[in-house]
């Protein structure tokens, strides 16, 4: 999901999870409408099937980093060995072995930020939703998240929402992006569709300046023959086939 500061894009987030009511359409998820939940079945939703991850990292600084990743299934009584289990399991995952006993005040920008995710991870959701999460890091360690959560994405296949207003970084990690203006999204589609076939003038001024091989293959801009000679035709054949129809190459 992207768009300019201001646009809704974390609003829409937190109407995903019930935060913040919808005040118009529908959430679905697993065939249930969100509106429609009580508080207890929408509290049971965020904890079972739903992941957050921040953009500032919100790790509790009294907690180590086994503490902060199994935080969720504490929430949701789960017994502390399989707890430190499942917890161990997403810090491995997101490359932070080793590092268990360790606090946040220890630890770098980019390794809190893996901290929080771990975190979202531990619990196994079907969704994670992600707020910028990568906004605040160095350029190069934003890059080495970026590649990671595509890693781990190829692994477990969740259901990813993934906020940003950096144009190259949705390119990057986006199977499908959302551009969102004054409350609205105003298109969607594949990267390519948002490059090749911007739906208005918003969205064209939006990706005037992009690097367009982040998105877009051979096959993006590949045209179906119209005419095709083998070899078995002769030279003869693909001469009358090129003056028919007026080509200069076969």
């Amino acid at each position: 999901i992207m768009g300019l500061s201001g646009s809704g894009k974390s609003t829409l987030l937190r109407c995903l999870n019930g935060l913040i009511n919808a005040t118009a359409g529908k959430i679905i998820i697993d065939g249930q409408e969100l509106t429609g939940m009580s508080s207890r079945q929408l509290e049971e939703l965020r904890r079972k099937k739903m992941g957050m991850v921040f953009q500032r990292f919100a790790l509790l600084p009294h907690r180590t980093v086994l503490g902060n990743v199994g935080y969720g299934l504490e929430v949701q009584g789960i017994a502390r060995d399989k707890r430190d289990q499942q917890a161990l399991q997403a810090i491995e995952m997101v490359g932070l072995k080793g590092w268990e006993d360790s606090y946040p005040a220890n630890l770098s920008g980019g390794m809190q930020q893996r901290v929080g995710i771990a975190r979202a991870l531990a619990t196994d959701p079907d969704i994670l939703l992600m707020d910028e999460p990568f906004s605040a890091l160095d350029p190069l360690i934003r890059q080495e998240m970026q590649d990671e959560l595509l890693e781990i994405q190829n692994k477990l296949q969740k259901t990813i929402v993934f906020i940003t207003h950096d144009l190259d970084e949705a390119l990057k990690i986006g199977e499908r992006i959302a551009l969102m203006k004054d409350g609205k999204i105003v298109q969607m589609g594949q990267p390519e569709d948002i490059l090749l076939s911007p739906a208005t003038e918003y969205v064209a001024r939006f990706v005037e300046n992009v690097n367009y091989s982040r998105a877009l293959t051979a096959s993006s801009v590949m045209v179906k023959a119209r005419n095709v000679v083998h070899p078995k035709d002769g030279p003869m054949t693909a001469l009358h086939i090129m003056e028919k129809f007026g080509m200069s190459s076969l």
